[in-house]
């Protein structure tokens, strides 16, 4: 429990699913008891209106006692928005509750009588007049209008901004605020008889009530089809200060009877501002504020404050200085202050789900005392013997720990992901547990995750990782990784083969031929040739993929009308291959590309996903510039409207209308051209990694030497900031220069450089291409990938060692949504 807690004295919690807001509490001698003992009066939004007299021996626990406190709970027809207890009635110098409706506004009196049984004092609610309100009501203050003594009247602001003013039972008049949108927080001011409110413009805005009276003009709300009086008063404020951000609430404090001040809470400060308009202080607020009450202070020339905010605090402030904290159990919505017949100053707060809580301020004892300790004489000797006992498992420790701990040899937890049918779209994740404490030793369980292709285009790959983390036993996090390849049948069917094709790529093996029937068995079923020679796929975008099989040799030729999607069918063959000669035993398999590269056909997606680019920029240069015109036309068309004798619009409306349906139309292009470069980027992604893939075969390169390939041209993220081409451009030159170089000059160069050229967009991609041409050249002459010196014993000149090639490597997953099923 914190030290600083607000000590509960008394606590309700009222109805069930009601709702409650800043005006449904206030505290008062309702029943005009003449103890000024103050009772309090809740209204909710379900109309539920109950008056309360706590007490310091009636709790709330499990909703029992409650009805010792209850004096009067009524279920009234319509929600309850405030409720005020003032001088309302005209023939009387009794209080009376005053009860808005959003149609309605209810003046009750309240009165006990005496019980002949052992019941008590019973309370009744009598209605004494009512107002039916033309239009729908905010909120309302009271007070003394026109320096009138001896009752009080009544202001209600209505949402579309009229303030309409009762004089007890009869209505005096409306008037609508000028420059109306939406309304703030109503208060008055009774030194300076004015009405203080906070407008949309967020600036504080104050209306003396005799300038209400007279504004004749203000008794309609302007419109455009009505006529502009040429008569009457027009209704201005007395003075306006800017806030610069909406209000919660205004509250006035007129402690003195000098001067009174003006408290505004707004959303990040507090203010506090003199009857003529001038800031007195303000305070920035470092929390979100709920409400607040200024009270009076012991001090001459300071006010206390209280302030709750949406962390369940309760603040206490004099003036810019906090002088206490306390913590509640609710974020509050109202907040006042009482005095009850058994302790006075208690502070009352409502919450906005009906918790209703009497407390003070105080701070929990503590009882702990420290226990003696004996005081005897410490023996050196063995303090030093310890000392060095401890030192030396320090030194044994730090020489024998190593810097990351040592994988245990059992793990605590085995993740194993399978792909239960070639032809599902299910994965299950088994977890087995040897001795993990939420599972149970020995324990497993499935975790099933459901994969769509999303985009009517192939993706670029079809593995994935799964990722588990978890803390062991002794508390230390773990992470367990593995990795999942998703059927081919997820992608592609079985189909006809095509006749006439664009691209042809062949892949020769030392090995006699195979049927591809029983490579691809899934598809073998279904497919329309059952001599085993030839497969036809066909992909869900629907371009076609044919493989045929030599009957003479060991060549396989795989041939398709679109360039990146032979990718999948020909990874998959050179898998299924190894997979397959392994079983048979064959430890001397290989395979091989004879060439040429198909490196202009692999130019055509980069060209195409460049063109997009530049696409997507000229887009957003359009959209730049159309906007600039847009908010240049509004602003003229907004200075002609506020203009008393506007001119005329001359079509600057038409305009208007022309430049935003070209906004409209630029944005829609912009967002297709955005599909239509994830797509391209999907392809551009599948046509590296074919051309890797037949680089790799070409020259028979390692796995090591591949995996610089892929970190230097594999496309793995495209922003317009950071695009594939200058990026690749990057690494492509890096290699040429250092462990592809022919001169040992240009390698030092290279390793020389400090401050490496700033990457920006390029102006066309003939660059690039020369490059990947260079590259795929000098690798097929006798050119070595390596990150080390010795590698490069095999090229024809001496080569300066390459320190650092930056490069990583990614799984890439489908493109589309792992769903926890």
């Amino acid at each position: 429990m914190s030290l600083f807690k607000a000590r509960d004295w008394w606590s309700a919690v009222l109805g069930k699913g009601e709702e409650f807001d800043q005006g449904c509490l206030c505290i008062g001698d309702v029943d005009n008891s003449g103890t000024g003992h103050d009772k309090v009066v809740v209204g909710s939004y379900m109309g539920m209106l109950r008056i309360f007299s706590p007490h310091a021996n009636v709790s709330n626990e499990g909703g029992q006692n409650l009805i010792d406190s209850l004096l009067l709970e009524v279920q009234l027809q319509n929600a309850i928005i405030q409720v005020e207890i003032g001088k309302f009635v005209s023939c009387s110098e009794l209080l009376h509750l005053a009860v808005l409706h959003p149609r309605k506004l209810s003046v009750y009196s309240i009165s006990g009588t005496a019980g002949n049984v052992e019941h008590g004092v019973q309370y009744q609610l009598k209605l004494i007049y009512e107002h039916n309100l033309q239009r729908t009501a905010c909120n309302m203050t009271y007070g003394a209008f026109g320096g009138v003594t001896g009752h009080h009247s009544l202001c209600i602001q209505s949402m579309d901004g009229m303030l309409m003013f009762f004089e007890q039972d009869s209505y005096s008049f409306g008037r609508f605020l000028p420059g109306f949108l939406l309304p703030g927080p109503l208060a008055y001011n009774p030194r300076t008889d004015s009405f203080l409110t906070v407008s949309s413009a967020r600036q504080l805005e104050c209306y003396k009530y005799e300038t209400l009276a007279v504004a004749t003009e203000a008794e309609t709300r302007p419109g455009p089809d009505l006529p502009l009086r040429t008569g009457g008063k027009r209704l201005t404020a007395d003075w306006i200060l800017v806030l610069g951000e909406q209000a919660l609430d205004i509250s006035i404090s007129s402690f003195s009877h000098s001067s009174s001040s003006i408290f505004v809470l707004g959303e990040r400060n507090l203010y506090c501002v003199r009857d003529n308009g001038q800031i007195r202080f303000m305070r920035k607020l470092e929390f979100n504020p709920s409400c607040f009450l200024p009270y009076c202070s012991v001090t001459d020339g300071t006010t206390n404050l209280l302030l709750c905010n949406h962390t369940n605090m309760l603040l206490v402030y004099q003036d810019v200085t906090l002088k206490w904290a306390a913590q509640l159990s609710f974020v509050p919505v109202a907040v006042r202050v009482a005095s009850f017949p058994d302790l006075k100053g208690l502070v009352v707060t409502l919450s906005s789900d009906g918790h209703l809580l009497c407390s003070y301020m105080g701070t929990d004892p503590s009882f702990f005392s420290m226990p003696k300790v004996d005081a005897r004489e410490a023996d050196y000797e063995q303090v030093d013997a310890e000392m060095k006992k401890l030192q030396k498992i320090i030194r044994e420790a730090s020489r024998t720990q190593d810097i990351l701990p040592k994988a245990e040899t059992e793990e605590d937890l085995t993740v194993t992901v399978s792909v239960a049918n070639r032809s599902s779209v299910t994965i299950l994740m088994v977890i087995c547990c040897l001795h993990f404490l939420f599972l149970g030793v020995g324990s497993s369980t499935v975790v099933t995750f459901s994969v769509f292709l999303n985009g009517h285009y192939p993706p670029a790959d079809l593995t994935g990782d799964i990722t588990v983390s978890y803390t062991s036993p002794t508390g230390v996090p773990r992470i367990l990784q593995s990795k999942f390849s998703l059927p081919l049948a997820l992608v592609c069917v079985s189909s006809s083969a095509a006749k006439n094709t664009k691209f042809k790529i062949t892949v020769d093996t030392n090995q006699p031929p195979v049927d591809l029937s029983s490579i691809f068995p899934e598809f073998s079923d279904k497919s329309e040739h059952k001599d085993g020679n030839s497969l036809a796929l066909q992909f869900l975008s629907g371009a076609k993929v044919t493989m045929v099989a030599s009957k003479t040799s060991q060549r396989y030729r795989i041939q398709s009308d679109s360039f990146e999607d032979m990718w999948l069918v020909v990874k998959e063959l050179v898998q299924r291959f190894d997979l397959h000669f392994s079983k048979l035993g064959v430890k001397d398999f290989k395979k091989s590309f004879s060439g040429p590269l198909p490196l202009q056909e692999y130019f055509l997606s980069v060209d195409n996903h460049f063109q997009l680019r530049v696409s997507a920029q000229q887009y957003q240069d359009l959209l730049s510039e159309r906007a600039v015109q847009f908010r240049a036309i509004q602003r003229r068309l907004l200075t002609r409207f506020k203009d008393k004798t506007p001119a005329p619009l001359q079509n600057l409306d038409t305009l208007l209308d022309a430049t935003y349906n070209q906004v409209m139309a630029l944005a829609e292009a912009a967002e297709e051209n955005r599909a239509s470069l994830e797509e391209a980027f999907t392809r551009l992604r599948s046509a590296t990694h074919l051309l890797l893939l037949l680089l790799s075969l070409w020259q028979n390169l390692t796995p090591d030497q591949t995996t610089i390939l892929e970190a230097t041209l594999l496309p793995q993220q495209d922003t317009p900031q950071l695009g594939w081409e200058e990026s690749c451009d990057a690494a492509v030159s890096h290699l040429l220069r250092s462990c592809l170089s022919w001169n040992p000059k240009d390698q030092a160069t290279s390793l020389a450089q400090i401050d490496a050229p700033i990457l920006g967009f390029p102006q066309e991609t003939a660059r690039l291409k020369n490059h990947i041409t260079l590259l795929c050249d000098r690798i097929g002459k006798g050119g070595r990938l390596s990150l080390t010196s010795e590698a490069n014993v095999q090229v024809p000149h001496e080569h300066t060692p390459l320190h650092t090639v930056a490069f990583h490597t990614h799984m890439h997953t489908l493109q589309g949504s792992f769903i926890l099923g």
